[in-house]
């Protein structure tokens, strides 16, 4: 009989630094249904775009950050608009946008060598409700012949490539709210590896709706500040009561440096290093101290071959609960120092869960792109548990040459992404 051993642990080598360009942004996100609406109203942080839900009462926690004004059959047309779940709709907006401004045309690109990849924590959630209730009340004769393909997790990423003709590796990452940050770093390894030339990446979620919320609510994750609900998403403040979910989608075009620049695209910023990580310590809560969390951070730092101490900005998973924020800022102190200008754009758009990330990546781009970082909403009164930089109150402009974006999730899922000025 053989014993098992333990296998020896290895120092990861240094790869070589790849960048992949950011050269097309598309968001969809409470603000607005625009990179520029968005991108505005983060700068001008006056409060959290939340409101009681119609369909979530009479749920404790019914506060919710949706895409008010998005007609889908504006966006999709209306054929495919009944078609496709709230959460494709949404990417898909997000996509048209995204593609647009990378000057990119579907019809003249070689589809195999174009992938898609998003990130997704629960998929077609709206679908699935209002079906199940039809099964309940009318009988399984009356459910959707289309639920399946309407709920089915990968089918934002499935619905891109139909649109475009992208033909090449296409999937959906599902790591909670790490999700879209999953995807923006697996897109990027599609183009280190040779296996794509240009990879449509980020994420969506529309799951604003009773089942989910509710099960949110008897966790008591949800902020329940309904007298207040432009101040009830407030990152670091201590204050703070819980997160308010939001729906929205972050599409981002991911190509070789090399290829942008030949092409002549216009590169909003660099993905320049990536890592994940597990707790491996509890379902729901993350390692008080951001132990977990620190591997990703420091996996992403060497994969981008750059020090601790060069981070000039964090763009904070900042979800504005008692425990994360501080296990988060911990982490931030430990690893960097008190030298980045650290930022949550949850207390602006509340939490998008499976899109979160990747709404923050794009955001991280344009700070890097425009040296402008959005202050976080609704920071009155830091926590003093809480000791680093803090953007509050108004935008903070100065030279942004490396930045951070970190996304945690419940199963203690980590990753982080590294951005580079273009």
């Amino acid at each position: 009989m053989t014993s098992a051993r333990t296998p020896s642990v290895r120092t990861p080598s240094v790869r070589t630094r790849f960048d992949a360009a950011i050269t097309g942004i598309g968001l969809v996100t409470a603000a607005g249904g625009s990179t520029a609406a968005t991108w505005e109203r983060l700068l001008a942080a006056e409060g959290t775009l939340c409101g009681p839900v119609p369909d979530l009462a009479p749920i404790p926690a019914d506060l919710g950050c949706a895409v008010t004004g998005f007609d889908p059959v504006a966006a999709v047309g209306r054929r495919k608009a009944w078609r496709l779940d709230r959460s494709s709709q949404l990417a898909l907006a997000a996509a048209a946008e995204a593609l647009a401004d990378a000057g990119l045309d579907p019809a003249g690109w070689q589809g195999a060598r174009v992938g898609v990849v998003l990130g997704s924590g629960i998929g077609g959630a709206g679908t699935w409700e209002r079906q199940h209730r039809v099964l309940l009340d009318q009988g399984p004769e009356k459910v959707s012949s289309l639920l399946i393909p309407m709920l089915a997790i990968n089918m934002s990423a499935g619905y891109i490539a139909m649109e475009y003709g992208a033909q090449g590796p296409n999937f959906v990452t599902s790591t909670a709210c790490a999700s879209g940050t999953t995807a923006v770093g697996a897109a990027r390894e599609l183009l280190r590896s040779g296996a794509c030339d240009v990879v449509i990446t980020g994420g969506t979620e529309a799951c604003l709706v009773p089942s989910i919320i509710s099960g949110f609510s008897q966790m008591g994750a949800l902020s329940r500040r309904r007298d207040e609900p432009a101040r009830s998403s407030r990152p670091f403040d201590v204050d703070r009561d819980g997160f308010v979910p939001a729906e929205g989608a972050a599409v981002l075009v991911l190509e070789r440096a090399d290829d942008a620049r030949a092409r002549g695209a216009r590169v909003h910023a660099h993905v320049s290093g990536y890592g994940a990580s597990a707790d491996a310590h509890n379902a729901t809560a993350p390692d008080p101290d951001g132990r977990g969390a620190e591997l990703a951070v420091r996996a992403a730092l060497l994969d981008a071959g750059i020090a601790p101490d060069a981070v000039d900005h964090v763009n904070a998973h900042g979800t504005s609960t008692p425990l994360n924020d501080v296990a988060e800022a911990r982490l931030i102190r430990r690893v960097l120092g008190a030298r980045p200008a650290v930022t949550s754009v949850k207390g602006v758009l509340g939490h998008a869960l499976g899109a979160a990330g990747a709404i923050e990546a794009a955001v991280t781009a344009l700070s890097l792109e425009h040296q402008v970082i959005p202050p976080t909403a609704n920071l009155d009164s830091p926590d003093p548990q809480i000791d680093v930089d803090l953007v509050r109150k108004a935008p903070r402009t100065g030279r942004v040459d490396v930045a951070l974006s970190n996304s945690f999730g419940f199963g203690g899922q980590n990753a982080a992404l590294v951005l580079t000025r273009a």
